[in-house]
């Protein structure tokens, strides 16, 4: 991609009907159901650094991982101890239980958009992304932004974030149903059509064309409706609150307006009072060995206020 600061091109996806979700993989897939979408506008890729630069420079806007961090918010830690940052993925040395997460992802202090790892990030974990985003990977996805920043990104610049069915329906590319955004062979003619983990993780990682770790948005082949990444790469921002599954029940009856409400605090951890959103699409972290997420299906929840080396977010638009 050539350096470009400005909004992503956005190409229109006509609406309609799809068997949204899956039944192969995860329980949160499920079930595979009819959803409809209108007609919408969508981002052909991430916004990268250097879009999010070009926000931040117009407007002096500070992302949540930058500011202090509110001790009501974290009862029995240390004052002290809360300093600004994000998630940060580090290898481990070797094997480990893939069911212990905390082994490979670390706080980062003063990790932000700008310094995805740390403004003093390990030799290791530089493999793995940018210590200064805007000089190592201006086209890269920007990282380490939170649902508030997306959003904050996407009213700048004259749009929103997409929700889960419309980035369903657009990873799908028109192909309904298939495993992937490409179709249901992983390595079609034997070629990678994605950016996610290759090797044993989260100890090796031979990169996916070279990158261990983000790649430039547009390395990998675009899906049906000429969209890049979107699965692979980096995790995407919806709108969506998180549900266990697809259609959860006891909300049928729920009339509109009090619906998102109730939506947003079941979407929370136990004991937490921060609402969580489907993100989709996956990331360069998921192996399919541990987590076999990019795929249009896939869905993960997110804290609205996290912030991590695997998390973008694309942006759309009503048509």
């Amino acid at each position: 991609m050539t350096s470009d600061t400005h909004p992503t091109p956005m190409t229109r996806i006509d609406g309609g009907s799809f068997r949204m979700g899956s039944e192969e993989f995860y329980a949160d897939e499920t079930p595979v159901h009819e959803r409809s979408v209108a007609a919408f506008e969508l981002d052909v890729h991430p916004v990268t650094n250097e879009q999010f630069a070009a926000f931040v420079e117009a407007t002096g806007y500070v992302t949540v991982a930058e500011r202090p961090l509110d001790p009501a918010d974290f009862p029995g830690v240390d004052p002290a101890d809360l300093v600004p940052g994000g998630l940060v993925f580090t290898p481990t040395s070797g094997p480990v239980d893939l069911r212990e997460w905390r082994q490979w992802w670390r706080w980062g202090a003063g990790a932000s958009w700008r310094h995805p790892f740390g403004p003093e990030a390990s030799l290791r974990q530089a493999q793995f992304g940018a210590v200064d985003a805007l000089a190592d990977r201006p086209t890269h996805p920007v990282v380490q932004v939170s649902f508030e920043d997306a959003s904050a990104y996407a009213e700048w610049a004259g749009k929103r974030l997409p929700t889960e069915a419309e980035l369903e329906f657009a990873a799908r590319g028109g192909l309904d149903g298939a495993r992937f955004a490409w179709g249901d062979e992983e390595f079609p003619d034997g070629r990678l059509m994605v950016n996610r983990w290759q090797g044993a993780f989260p100890y090796r990682n031979t990169g996916a064309e070279g990158w261990a770790g983000t790649s430039p948005v547009m390395t990998f082949p675009a899906n049906g409706y000429g969209l890049f990444d979107v699965t692979g790469n980096v995790w995407e921002w919806t709108t969506d609150f998180y549900t266990a599954r697809h259609n959860p029940s006891g909300l049928e009856a729920v009339d509109a307006e009090r619906r998102p409400n109730l939506l947003a605090a079941a979407s929370a951890e136990p004991g937490s009072r921060i609402p969580r959103r489907v993100l989709k699409g996956g990331s360069h972290l998921c192996s399919p060995d541990y987590c076999l997420r990019y795929r249009p299906a896939a869905r993960s929840p997110q804290a609205d206020d996290s912030a991590t080396t695997h998390i973008g977010f694309r942006c759309a638009r009503d048509a």
